[in-house]
């Protein structure tokens, strides 16, 4: 079959999304990840020193954390790992978990050293691999994530995690359709009960719909991820976005003020407060985005950050081009990916320096990304530098 989103595909998506909600909702209530939790707990009840049992429930809680955005878990699945440490200090399963939360926790350049060692030690851990390509396309290394991601598929061809991170490479060079076919044969790939997972898998082509400007065809897939895993926060946020681009700003405040209310974070908080701005509620958006403005600058020293989102609202909102700078320089040091570069420039070009700005998104775009915001600051930019020289 051809996947290149379809209408009729992506109806069937969402008729086969409810009836696997139904089929969820009258089996049981819990979750994949919760199951596994169950499962690996039983199972270290049962023979408590047994390491593999352990990685398993660290890498469930991690899978419990995606599942409902609370970071809590990641500290419950390191102290799994560490009664696994006190059984067997160096064994590999449980450094590969530990690689993950520190992906999780967004430490890339951390997780990029201990999977450059665990690579090492086993060349051919497909898993292994798959951490290579995310912490070098979040630090913004591409050619290395791209090389990560081939090794994995050449390994195993057609594994769901090779096939996953391949689209995301794919989006970020700008082939959204290739990265669409590439989330298709994942979604197929994907075993019927993990209704996470395929939830997941639904809303990352409902964005790269949105990103096509199929806005039909996003809502589609954004209500079919729903339709699999209720109140799916990702879900909420992009069927949200599909509703600003189509100028449904109330029915986008109300779903994001649902998401915010599952993950307060403070990237969250931004978005609701944007979309409570384009939909004329001024009060209520001053004080959401004082709210995140206190909520980002108390972590906007550690990894896992809304620095991006901080910036942001320094530029478009506050008005305050210096702080924007500020944040934009310190982030710089840890990481160039592109929303990083796009940040950096557009707090440049804030700050009057469009010189700078230039050839920093000039970075950014380089890649291909065809996000919105990317564009329209290069875009933005590129305008101002033609209109001084002509006034020149």
């Amino acid at each position: 079959m051809n996947h290149r989103g379809t209408a009729t595909f992506a109806l069937s998506v969402l008729a086969s999304a409810m009836v696997c909600a139904q089929t969820a909702q009258t089996a049981a209530a819990r979750t994949p990840a919760e199951i596994s939790i169950q499962k690996a707990q039983e199972q270290i009840a049962k023979q408590p020193n047994h390491v593999p049992y352990y990685s398993g429930l660290a890498m469930a809680y991690a899978r419990r954390a995606r599942e409902t955005s609370d970071v809590s878990y990641y500290a419950k699945a390191e102290e799994t790992l560490e009664q696994s440490f006190k059984i067997e200090p160096d064994n590999f399963e449980a450094l590969k978990v530990r690689v993950w939360l520190l992906l999780g926790r967004h430490e890339f350049a951390k997780a990029l050293e201990a999977a450059t060692a665990l690579n090492k030690r086993v060349p051919d851990d497909i898993t292994v691999y798959g951490y290579l390509a995310d912490a070098n396309a979040e630090l913004g290394n591409y050619a290395d994530a791209v090389k990560a991601v081939q090794w994995m598929l050449n390994i195993r061809p057609g594994n769901v995690a090779g096939l996953t991170r391949a689209a995301y490479l794919r989006e970020l060079h700008g082939d959204l359709s290739g990265a669409m076919d590439l989330m298709h044969m994942a979604y197929d790939a994907t075993p019927f009960q993990e209704a996470e997972d395929r939830a997941w898998l639904l809303t990352q082509i409902a964005h790269l719909q949105l990103l096509s400007g199929n806005l039909t065809e996003a809502e589609i897939y954004a209500s079919g991820a729903l339709g699999l895993f209720p109140d799916y926060h990702y879900a909420l946020g992009t069927l949200a976005q599909v509703r600003l681009a189509q100028n449904r700003s109330d029915e986008a405040v109300t779903l994001l003020e649902k998401r915010y209310a599952k993950a307060p974070h403070a990237e969250n908080l931004f978005a609701l407060a944007e979309a409570l701005d384009r939909a004329g509620r001024k009060d209520d958006a001053a004080k959401a985005f004082a709210e995140f403005e206190q909520k980002s600058l108390r972590e906007s020293n550690i990894t896992d950050n809304s620095n991006h989102e901080l910036i942001a609202y320094y530029v478009d909102y506050a008005r305050q081009p210096a702080k924007a700078l500020q944040i934009a320089t310190q982030e710089l040091a840890r990481r160039h990916d592109a929303f990083t570069l796009d940040a950096y420039a557009w707090s440049l070009a804030a700050s009057g320096d469009y010189a700078q700005a230039n050839a920093e998104i000039k970075k950014a775009v380089a890649f291909g990304v065809k996000d919105p915001k990317v564009l329209h600051h290069a875009a933005e930019i590129a305008q101002h530098l033609s209109q001084t020289v002509a006034a020149r």
